[in-house]
């Protein structure tokens, strides 16, 4: 069996084409594809995802078509997120998809998001260990306790690198008094965490920590391999938010590359956003990891499968 999984956040729009083992349910990943069309921007001050970004959202949905036409495709799941949730114009987008593309997008709950988060990136939960994953979006973060495959804690904090970046980091480089302004709000937001949480194993997912391990390991082109299942450490992101804060988005580009291009603008306040849990959570290190919620869909797909069959 073949599936394709399309996940349409709030920054990118990410393709999995992946074949599935019918006997063990394993995910052997054939093609990762992704594409930032940033469809949130502006988005919590209008309340509607912009008409320029819905054109290059149905731009990215059209190239991904053509690329899902080359396999032997059983399945395609489209899953939408955070920017479909909160936008007031997500109804008529979905149908458009629909008649348009002949594609069915399942806009997903927090809860839903993070249990598909949780699902795609704990690999092979280890028996009677507590795994904690941390997702950090274009809009939202959500963070998921769970030990095997029961989830103990899940929650959607409404705030992500790209919501951040818009409603605090207005300068470049930022203002001290911007920074200090976001370092607030995110112990604000996520103080409830503060010694709740004592995860064995901690994974962090998405753009933000998979760019800041490429950063830290002079890699210029993302490269899965060696990205997938990484350590980053506490330290490392501090040094880097220290860089980081003192450059503008075009030296932020200059300087790294290919694997920043279409994040230089968000990737300080993804940063201190997964600092910010780290430190909260005392954290020394976290787990990277490429998977996320494309994986999940899949799996929980897979599970309903296999409720019926039963």
């Amino acid at each position: 069996m073949i599936i394709a999984s399309i996940d349409i956040g709030t920054n990118t729009v990410l393709l999995l084409i992946a074949e599935i083992d019918e006997s063990s349910l394993e995910i052997n990943p054939l093609l990762n594809e992704y594409r930032m069309p940033r469809i949130g921007r502006g988005l919590k001050q209008s309340k509607n995802i912009a008409v320029d970004r819905i054109e290059k959202l149905f731009s990215v949905l059209s190239e991904y078509q053509i690329i899902i036409s080359k396999y032997n495709v059983d399945d395609v799941l489209v899953t939408a997120t955070n920017p479909f949730r909160i936008a007031a114009n997500s109804a008529e987008i979905v149908d458009r998809i629909k008649k348009q593309l002949s594609l069915n997008v399942n806009i997903i709950s927090g809860k839903i998001e993070a249990e598909f988060a949780f699902l795609g990136a704990v690999p092979v939960p280890i028996k009677n260990k507590s795994n904690l994953v941390i997702d950090i979006g274009g809009g939202s973060t959500e963070l998921i306790l769970g030990v095997e495959n029961n989830i103990k804690y899940e929650k959607s904090f409404q705030i992500g690198s790209v919501s951040a970046t818009e409603n605090y980091l207005k300068h470049s480089p930022p203002l001290d008094k911007e920074l200090n302004e976001l370092k607030f709000k995110l112990q604000t937001i996520f103080g409830e965490i503060k010694n709740k949480l004592s995860p064995d194993i901690t994974f962090s997912i998405a753009g933000t920590p998979t760019t800041l391990f490429s950063m830290v390991n002079e890699l210029k082109i993302f490269n899965d391999s060696i990205v997938q299942g990484g350590i980053l450490k506490y330290e490392d992101i501090t040094k880097m938010i220290q860089e980081l804060k003192k450059l503008t988005p075009k030296e932020i580009r200059n300087r790294y590359g290919m694997i920043m291009q279409g994040r230089e603008d968000i990737i300080l306040s993804g940063s201190l956003i997964l600092l910010n849990i780290m430190k909260l959570l005392n954290l020394s290190e976290v787990v990277v990891s490429s998977r996320g919620i494309r994986y999940g869909a899949i799996v929980s797909f897979l599970k309903g499968i296999q409720k019926k069959d039963n």
